[in-house]
């Protein structure tokens, strides 16, 4: 697992240097909004999709320069949806990644407008990015716009999870919120790198095969969690699905039947990468570090 907390280290070290180039800094006016923004974008996240960008990308022979900056539009894309999850309209909580939620710290209005901006950034940067072809930068957009909204993408994937609050929703209703809500953007980080790699149709089917599964994976552990562990080791509020009435996984199959399912779809993901004729063994080393996370 060395070999991978290098290459997340590395991945964060980059983003993170282009994200703090393309967000004005603190004291540019609006100040009290790039203050947020920043408090949001800066506050530690895992950075699993720049990660997947990064790591598909370069099975495919990307250089990382023609990565970070995608890399980083992704991050944006996902922290932003992040601040508008908290707000008091939706799961209305006060803790992110171990501090407080954006909204708890500057305000509703303030975080809505840092949701705003963020989402608007992300596709400026990309398609500002002339490191990529024109004809990639507007396929990488579509890509990005179609995982991001509706009907297929993350906010059409919230609004059903909200519909589902106090529901027992059927298995396929379940899957269907999460493969929206959180594996749509998961795949189109991990589809962007194959792009800038210059994967063929059927490699990039390949690799979104295998990050429709660690999606799915993702927010399977991330039940678990909500159930298994303490605030103080999540960085963000236990138990808050129950609180909030949410269909989950456990409340389905349990503590042990989500166990087992998160094993099928670790596995699942690993066959689609044997489908690819590439290293893919730092992507298998992510699968299962997703699958053993504690936080």
């Amino acid at each position: 697992m060395a070999d991978l907390d290098t290459f997340l280290a590395e991945v964060r070290r980059e983003v993170d240097q282009m994200l703090d180039l393309r967000i004005p800094n603190a004291d540019v006016e609006p100040t009290i909004l790039h203050e947020a923004i920043r408090w949001s974008v800066f506050a530690g996240g895992k950075r699993i999709r720049p990660a997947l960008v990064c790591a598909v990308g370069r099975a495919f022979g990307a250089e990382s320069a023609a990565l970070s900056q995608t890399a980083a539009a992704i991050e944006m894309i996902h922290t932003y949806s992040l601040i508008h999850d908290d707000l008091p309209a939706m799961d209305d909580d006060d803790l992110r990644r171990g501090q407080l939620t954006c909204h708890k710290k500057f305000g509703e209005a303030t975080a809505i407008l840092a949701g705003d901006v963020l989402q608007t950034l992300a596709f400026k940067v990309i398609a500002d990015d002339d490191g990529l072809s024109p004809e990639l930068r507007i396929r990488i957009i579509s890509l990005i716009a179609d995982a991001s909204g509706t009907p297929w993408g993350m906010v059409a994937g919230q609004q059903l999870d909200l519909s589902g609050e106090g529901r027992r929703l059927s298995v396929g209703e379940l899957e269907n919120v999460h493969n929206q809500k959180t594996g749509a953007l998961i795949a189109a980080a991990a589809c962007s790198g194959a792009m800038i790699g210059g994967a063929t149709d059927d490699e990039i089917s390949s690799v979104r095969r295998f990050a429709t599964d660690l999606g799915l994976l993702f927010q399977v552990t991330d039940d678990l969690l909500d159930v298994t562990q303490e605030t103080e080791t999540l960085g963000k509020t236990a138990g808050k699905d129950a609180v909030s009435k949410k269909a989950t996984y456990p409340g389905l199959y349990g503590v042990e039947g989500t166990r087992e399912l998160a094993a099928k779809l670790l596995a699942d993901a690993c066959l689609a990468l044997d489908l690819l004729d590439r290293d893919t063994a730092l992507l298998s080393e992510i699968a299962d570090a997703i699958a053993g996370r504690n936080r």
